[in-house]
């Protein structure tokens, strides 16, 4: 479908007529969203990821989308209804139920749209068409969702983050999402502070059938926010810019608890790989839930700086056919620094005729392995080591009850953190050369 100009955005579908006046969307929808407004629109995609900080306008964008997208599916001969959920029943009244209230209002639509507060729904005028409005706090409620016309065409997630997790998310869409040729499901929240929330690990893991969109205050009109909103932002940002990053940017700035904190997250050109002399590998043992994970980096000594190159491996893979892809990308020319705790894998990899050998152990050799690493900037390229990069942005300090920081070293998700360990254990477990 042909892209319009502004001008004929604002005078076909960025508008609505009603009875007294003509409602342009771009005067409901900050600039952030027009193009996942085309995209809903031309129906190119099943699930919409809306994530930022606050202030980004996203609710009120997705609220739009919905009224609006149910009265248009009425006059296409669609009878179209949604549900939109938050995870405790109590917070719908005050949150999303205003919402929709207000996308209403925004539309010039109140004539046609009847509240319910018990049961908690909008019903279409017209058509009979319904919002309603449910919790997951109980399990049962998932199963009361019906509908006696249409089907169940738009879901709204909102705080995605306060669900119990992915699984739960999945149990109501297989519940809900039937009987129709095309849904959209809208899932939006501002991103919890630490990095390895279910949900902000989620938004890293997209599917094909996604649409992921970022945003915050920075793209609203300035007249929409109001002043205030805008001066203790700007405050926020020059007295605690962390905190600014978090709550306006929507940045998972995590906990103070990260474990790799002197990161540098960009490209690695092949130009710059070219001239690296210094390679170190190391392989971490596994079959099933955990990987089988192998890992080539470089090391300058000079800038204290690691290099990730390239990473290898997954689960249920046999040593004889993770010795094959090592060989094939022919890496076979630095040795391999292995977990200690399988010697007959190493044994398999030498037999393969990989130069493998048994990774620096001894007496403390978990905690002198991480602050050695902890102590070197990593540079990494997500492209190159999409793992790695997960593993290490997430790897952080678990805290106990009392939200005390526990100094022990995960030992869970960080298998290619461990065959980085092992590959510059030669380094690290040095004489002289500890933290």
């Amino acid at each position: 479908m042909r892209r319009g100009t502004q001008k004929e955005m604002r005078q076909s579908r960025f508008s609505r007529k009603t009875m007294t006046d003509t409602i342009q969307l771009t005067d409901i929808i900050a600039p952030a969203f027009y193009l996942v407004h085309w995209d809903i629109l031309d129906g190119k995609h099943t699930y919409y990821d809306l994530y930022g900080g606050r202030g980004s306008t996203k609710s009120s964008f997705i609220s739009v989308e919905i009224v609006l997208g149910m009265m248009q599916d009425a006059k296409d001969g669609v009878f179209s209804n949604a549900v939109v959920f938050r995870k405790v029943g109590n917070t719908l009244r005050e949150s999303v139920f205003e919402q929709i209230a207000w996308a209403i209002d925004a539309l010039g639509a109140n004539d046609l749209w009847a509240p319910s507060v018990s049961p908690m729904q909008y019903v279409y005028k017209p058509t009979g068409q319904k919002i309603i409005f449910r919790g997951l706090d109980k399990a049962k409620k998932t199963k009361s969702i019906k509908t006696s016309r249409g089907y169940f065409k738009y879901l709204w997630f909102e705080e995605l983050d306060e669900f119990a997790g992915i699984e739960e998310i999945r149990t109501v869409q297989q519940s809900v999402l039937r009987g129709g040729s095309k849904f959209v499901v809208f899932k939006s929240f501002n991103p919890p502070i630490s990095r390895s929330n279910w949900a902000n690990v989620y938004v890293n893991e997209p599917r094909e059938d996604s649409y992921q969109h970022k945003s915050d205050y920075t793209t609203v009109p300035e007249d929409w926010l109001g002043e205030q909103f805008i001066a203790d932002a700007e405050h926020l940002k020059t007295t605690n810019e962390r905190a600014y990053q978090h709550e306006y940017m929507g940045e998972p700035i995590g906990l103070g608890t990260n474990i790799f904190d002197r990161l540098e997250i960009r490209e690695i050109t092949d130009e710059e790989i070219s001239r690296m002399e210094r390679i170190y590998q190391g392989q971490d043992w596994g079959w099933y839930p955990d990987p089988k994970a192998f890992i080539r980096a470089a090391y300058i000594h000079n800038t204290e700086t690691i290099y990730l190159l390239d990473e290898l491996g997954g689960c249920k893979i046999r040593n004889s056919k993770m010795a094959e892809d090592i060989k094939e990308k022919g890496y076979d020319d630095y040795e391999i620094r292995c977990g200690a705790d399988e010697q007959e894998s190493i044994v398999d990899f030498r037999d393969a005729g990989l130069p493998a050998r048994q990774a620096n152990v001894g007496p403390g050799s978990v905690k002198y392995t991480f602050e050695w690493l902890q102590c070197r900037t990593i540079v990494i390229d997500p492209s190159r080591t999409p793992r790695a990069y997960k593993e290490i942005i997430e790897y952080e300090h678990e805290v106990d009850s009392n939200g005390e920081v526990i100094a022990d070293y995960p030992d869970h998700n960080n298998h290619w953190i461990d065959a980085l360990r092992y590959a510059t254990s030669p380094l690290s477990m040095r004489r002289g050369n500890s933290a």
